[in-house]
């Protein structure tokens, strides 16, 4: 039997707030994602869903359980994961191709030809082939967040965590990169933990989704996503995509306790 490329084994985590008490995140999380598979989570605000990322990347120890890639338990940051988050956090002194090879630049100290040219690589995949020389104030919301998905994928990571990467963007941009997305996972498979409030989102991108409860955070559900990829906008008008996103609109919104 294959091993997981992520799993969660009763997996909690706990805080202690500065007048001394104690916050428990998450509780009891059990979940395993197979190699190229795509998992999204979502849940209540509040509900642990960014914190499960920070373990898997190995920025944060959890208090409970164990959190292992690829069979061996996460201790520190990783090279093979790649994170994308709520914002691109780009640096607004570098260019956007500076700004993609920053972390080769941060690493070792320096930055080769064939960085540069794996850089040059993925900006025309997210479609920016022609704005390596701009700055960040000079791109839109949606281009820089392509950039800072460039970056992510500029070791190439087996693993790619994402923190409602769309969420800042307006409705139409956010389509449009979830479109985008999923042409990039198609040319360039990864194994994919998405955290995402967008219902629609996590229908149109996952291969499951995992619907959370209210603090503390526990799996409520796992739901697998039943439409055949590759994806698009026909996706969103199928019948069937209405009807699960409300039967996973009414999980979130139970207060019942998985």
């Amino acid at each position: 039997m294959a091993v997981p490329v992520i799993s969660l084994d009763d997996v909690g985590q706990s805080f202690v707030s500065r007048d001394g008490q104690r916050l428990e995140a998450l509780a009891g999380i059990a979940l395993s994602v197979e190699r190229h598979e795509f998992v999204a989570i979502i849940g209540p605000s509040g509900c642990g869903k960014s914190t499960i990322l920070r373990q898997v990347a190995g920025l944060l120890r959890p208090t409970a359980g164990v959190v292992a890639v690829n069979g061996l338990q996460v201790s520190e940051p990783r090279d093979d994961i790649g994170l994308v988050f709520q914002r691109p956090t780009l640096l607004p002194w570098l260019r956007v191709l500076d700004n993609v090879t920053f972390p080769m630049k941060h690493k070792t100290g320096r930055v080769d030809d064939a960085c540069r040219a794996r850089a040059r690589a993925l900006l025309a995949k997210v479609g920016l082939a022609d704005f390596e020389s701009r700055r960040p104030d000079e791109l839109s919301g949606g281009m820089q967040q392509r950039v800072a998905i460039a970056r992510a994928l500029l070791q190439d990571p087996d693993i790619l965590l994402m923190d409602e990467p769309f969420s800042a963007l307006d409705a139409l941009t956010r389509d449009e990169m979830a479109l985008e997305l999923l042409r990039i996972m198609d040319e360039t498979p990864k194994t994919v933990l998405f955290v995402t409030h967008s219902i629609p989102e996590a229908l149109l991108l996952a291969d499951r989704i995992v619907v959370m409860t209210a603090r503390p955070g526990r799996v409520r559900e796992v739901m697998d996503v039943p439409f055949a990829r590759p994806r698009g906008l026909a996706t969103m008008e199928d019948p069937q995509f209405n009807h699960l996103a409300n039967e996973i609109r009414q999980q979130v919104f139970s207060r019942r306790v998985a």
